[in-house]
C-alpha cells in the first residue's frame, strides 16, 4: 500500500499539475473509461477534501460515473502529451482508449475504480454532490466561449477517499 497523502500535502502538488491535464477514470460492471480533463480544483467542503471535476453531458465517462458514483484522477509527473491527447479526443463507446493508449491500470486503494498506472499524484473519489450546469446561471462570455453547442457539464464533487504518489 501507498502512503497516504494529507490534504496539505496533496492539494498544492495537484493544482501545479493541473494545468498540464490528468485523467479522469471511471468503471461500473465490466466497463472502464479514462478521459482528460484540463478542468477540475481541489478544496475543502463539507469538512472533507473534494475534487470537482466537470463532465460534458456527451460524454461516455459520465454515464460511468452516473452508474458507479465513483472516479479516479491521475495527475502524471512525466510528460503523457500523447495518452492525454488521445483520451481527450476520442470516446470510450467507440474504442477501449486504455489500451489504444497504451495505458495500464492499478487497483484502486480503497475505491472499485482503478488509476493509471504512471508516476504521478492519485486521488480516488466518492461523488457526494452533482449538479448539472443550467444556461441561465451562466454569463454569456462563457456561455458563447465554451458551451455554443449546449453541451453543458455535470459538475461532481467527489470526496477524496484515498490520495498517494505512485513512482
Amino acid at each position: 500500500m501507498t502512503n497516504q497523502l494529507t490534504y496539505e500535502q496533496f492539494s498544492a502538488e495537484a493544482a501545479s499539475l493541473m494545468p498540464k491535464n490528468a485523467f479522469m477514470t471511471t468503471a461500473h460492471n465490466d466497463k472502464t473509461n479514462t478521459m482528460t480533463i484540463g478542468w477540475g480544483s481541489v478544496g475543502i467542503m463539507w469538512g472533507k477534501p473534494i475534487f470537482t471535476a466537470m463532465v460534458r453531458q456527451s460524454r461516455y465517462t459520465k454515464e460511468l460515473v452516473e452508474a458507479s458514483g465513483e472516479f479516479t484522477i491521475t495527475l502524471p509527473l512525466a510528460e503523457m502529451k500523447e495518452a492525454l491527447a488521445l483520451c481527450g479526443s476520442k470516446s470510450g463507446r467507440d474504442l477501449d482508449k486504455i489500451a489504444a493508449a497504451k495505458l495500464t491500470l492499478s487497483a484502486g486503494q480503497v475505491i472499485a475504480t482503478p488509476v493509471i498506472e504512471t508516476p504521478g499524484l492519485q486521488l480516488e473519489c466518492k461523488v457526494v454532490f452533482k449538479q448539472t450546469m443550467e444556461q441561465q446561471n451562466l454569463d454569456s462570455a462563457n456561455q458563447t466561449k465554451w458551451y455554443a453547442n449546449g453541451d453543458y457539464h455535470t459538475l461532481y464533487f467527489g470526496e477524496i477517499v484515498a490520495a498517494y504518489k505512485t513512482n
